[in-house]
């Protein structure tokens, strides 16, 4: 029988993906019952949310001793993606150990949660509050999963409740904005990465500072807004609604923070242009962070698809470590600085 050959763009884009997501080295993940008492190393966990299974790793530093409360970084994969592409992708586990802090990757819902999650065919997407992939937030609801995911994570380790960040990518970006938001109450400070802030007006109960970073290359995060598409110019239906522009979505989150309405620090260095919104709520602040020539793919990290489709990937900076820095210096108090985190590296 002669072989088909697959002509979509997008199914390349899945065979490549999954070629390179089974080469990936494997870490055994321990699935580890709730009550039972967790140390360090890697852990495959789960828990009930509106009748759904909701399924996350958490990588616990080696310098986790169950006494000593320890910050809790959650990181949100991108649409289509998974926690153990996102776990490989950008080093946050690495970054934990170093540091000293709970590192949470959890797994978003296929749109069909009966079938197998395919990338292109059932992919995992976030309902981030663009309406892309569902008709509105009561049929996933994922900030309530996220909030049942603190209270497990709070449950099972002991979390400084003070130092709880979330960061994400693309359709996890959107999805932290959506989080940081509805949750500001639990959430210390968000970091987007290539995502878009989809809902006005930004209402926060607590101040919640923020980090931003694009690539000013990006296809599927355009600058100037517009329909998601590949670098080779395709387009994917899933994901097809227009982004509002980049610079919208960091003033939605300023003016939540009622920020000056103008940078009031900017830096352009070795082709990374650095933005501060200052003068906001309680001492909270907007960063904005645009990589030249950085495309859909996680800065520093590594990117499981090939760069004709999703533009090139940088070391100007590394997005993992710029982010800890950030989070660090941003504790949901500003009078509450523990001199411990300094130690991380």
């Amino acid at each position: 029988m002669r072989s088909r050959h697959i002509q979509s763009p997008i199914g390349v884009l899945m065979v490549f993906w999954l070629l390179c997501f089974c080469s990936i080295g494997s870490h055994a993940d321990e699935t580890t019952s709730q009550g039972k008492p967790l140390g360090p190393g890697r852990h495959a966990l789960a828990l009930a949310v509106d009748g759904l299974q909701r399924t996350y790793l958490v990588h616990v530093p080696p310098a986790y001793d169950a006494r000593t409360p320890l910050p809790l970084v959650i990181m949100l994969h991108g649409g289509g993606g998974t926690a153990r592409a996102a776990l490989w992708e950008t080093g946050w586990a690495e970054k934990a150990d170093r540091a000293g802090f709970l590192a949470v990757f959890p797994n978003a819902v296929p749109r069909d949660p009966s079938r197998r999650s395919s990338f292109a065919k059932n992919p995992q997407l976030w309902n981030d509050g663009s309406d892309r992939f569902y008709p509105d937030q009561s049929v996933i609801d994922d900030v309530r999963f996220i909030n049942a995911l603190l209270d497990d994570l709070s449950a099972r380790f002991v979390v400084d409740q003070r130092r709880i960040f979330v960061t994400g990518f693309s359709n996890g970006a959107s999805m932290s904005f959506l989080a940081g938001a509805r949750l500001s109450h639990r959430i210390a400070a968000i970091a987007p990465v290539a995502g878009a802030c989809w809902f006005e007006p930004v209402v926060l109960k607590r101040p919640v500072p923020m980090l931003y970073i694009t690539g000013n290359a990006d296809p599927l995060n355009l600058m100037e807004g517009g329909v998601p598409k590949l670098a080779s110019g395709a387009s994917d239906k899933v994901r097809a609604k227009a982004k509002p522009p980049v610079r919208e979505s960091i003033l939605k989150w300023a003016k939540g923070l009622g920020c000056q309405t103008e940078p009031g620090k900017v830096s352009d260095l070795n082709g990374v242009r650095t933005e501060t919104y200052r003068h906001c709520r309680k001492g909270a602040e907007v960063v904005f962070v645009t990589v030249d020539g950085l495309g859909h793919t996680w800065a520093g990290g590594r990117s499981l698809l090939p760069e004709s489709m999703v533009g090139k990937s940088s070391d100007k900076i590394n997005a993992t470590e710029l982010i800890w820095d950030f989070f660090r210096n941003h504790p949901d108090s500003a009078e509450n600085n523990d001199p411990s985190l300094e130690k991380g590296g």
